[in-house]
């Protein structure tokens, strides 16, 4: 069969299923309001949950770093791109997360990967979450360890798992706050499920970092919980407002990643205008808890806002709402109605979430106004109002 027909059935097997997806081209900046189509259109699915992404002070950030580094690092960290302003990055995350060192990686998905697959192998076991993020997953069935999934936030299961489960060395990975549903791993559980069977714990705060804890380092800072998490994995492009990744634990373990994470190895290093513009943001966040506030004052507010117009708003107040419909099509049809309506909310469907739990995963950032939560809001109600006949 010809490559081109192959991929043609395929498309068209998606879309019998209405799984399939296509590119929304944004003409604008990532802020609040954007022009889709040349329509201005209220973002209510972006993972700029502080509004970070166009802030003055990393713009200005990002100018400076390539005036004085360029626009490219010229090499991977290991050849010739390890810039002394990747090493002021790392030194900052690392007090920031109060461990002993930090490492820089290109992605999320990149830090995923690469240190499941450097930590664990062959006799080794890793126990994940069913609902943790594809580049967790990814990464454990790269590592060639056995992978134990256990049911969602079960720790019992992980327990018994953890007890039946023969291996040389064993690794519990979970999410922080999960990235479609918005809620919280029961993490202090589970380090002390780790404790008694001697078992590695690693985070991935990918969607916590810069909105939980006192100085928004994640959910390993608001639960204190530094000396009983091994790896605390997290982006530079959520809540940071930038781009790439980083890995925190003790010296040993970075250093290891360093030699061992093929994802570290083989990739050029984190261009300095992203860097210089990580820094500035990472500092912000450190110093600023009011945007933080304001995020979790927004979405309190829209949250209820949504389930006092009978709208199916599930999981408790977070800057990640998820809104159920269980079919793929009616998502997207509603998806659709919304952005007619003005609101961009995507809807996301299997196999980014499991089967028949479709659904619109609507984010709040910071720098909402009332004004626009209000009008969101209205817009929900008619789509939803008009969608029931």
């Amino acid at each position: 069969m010809a490559l081109e027909k192959l991929a043609s059935e395929r498309l068209l097997d998606l879309h019998t299923r209405g799984l399939l997806r296509d590119l929304r081209v944004v003409g604008s900046a990532a802020d609040r309001w954007v022009d889709i189509g040349g329509r201005r259109t209220l973002l209510l699915c972006s993972n700029n949950y502080l509004g970070l992404a166009t802030h003055p002070q990393l713009i200005a950030a990002a100018a400076e770093a390539a005036a004085l580094w360029g626009v490219g690092a010229g090499g991977s960290r290991l050849i010739s791109g390890s810039l002394a302003l990747h090493q002021e990055l790392e030194h900052e995350l690392t007090d920031w997360k109060r461990t002993e060192d930090a490492v820089l990686f290109n992605s999320g998905y990149h830090a995923n990967v690469g240190t499941i697959a450097a930590l664990v192998g062959e006799g080794d076991a890793v126990f994940s979450d069913a609902l943790n993020h594809a580049s967790i997953i990814d990464g454990c069935r790269l590592s060639r360890a056995r992978v134990v999934v256990y049911p969602h936030k079960d720790v019992d299961a992980l327990a018994k798992e953890l007890a039946r489960t023969p291996a040389r060395h064993r690794l519990i990975v979970t999410d922080s706050i999960f990235s479609m549903d918005g809620d919280a791993a029961p993490l202090r559980e589970i380090c002390t499920v780790a404790k008694r069977y001697d078992a590695w714990v690693m985070v991935d705060e990918a969607h916590a970092t810069g909105v939980l804890g006192p100085t928004g380092a994640g959910l390993v800072e608001e639960l204190d919980l530094h000396g009983s998490v091994d790896i605390q994995m997290g982006t530079l492009g959520k809540a940071l407002g930038c781009f790439g990744a980083y890995v925190a634990g003790k010296r040993s373990v970075v250093q290891l990643l360093v030699n061992r994470a093929r994802s570290f190895v083989y990739t050029t290093a984190l261009p300095p205008p992203v860097v210089g513009a990580a820094l500035a943001a990472v500092r912000m966040v450190r110093t600023q808890p009011q945007l933080r506030a304001q995020l979790h004052a927004n979405a309190k507010f829209f949250h209820r806002a949504l389930q006092n117009r009978g709208i199916p708003v599930s999981g408790e107040p977070s800057h990640i709402l998820p809104v159920l419909l269980k079919d793929p099509t009616r998502t997207m049809q509603v998806s659709t109605r919304l952005l007619e309506a003005g609101v961009w909310v995507q809807g996301i469907r299997p196999p980014t979430v499991p089967e028949g739990t479709s659904r619109l995963r609507v984010t709040v950032m910071a720098t909402h106004t009332p004004e626009d939560l209000q009008f969101a809001c209205e817009a929900f109600v008619k789509v939803f109002t008009e969608e029931r006949g």
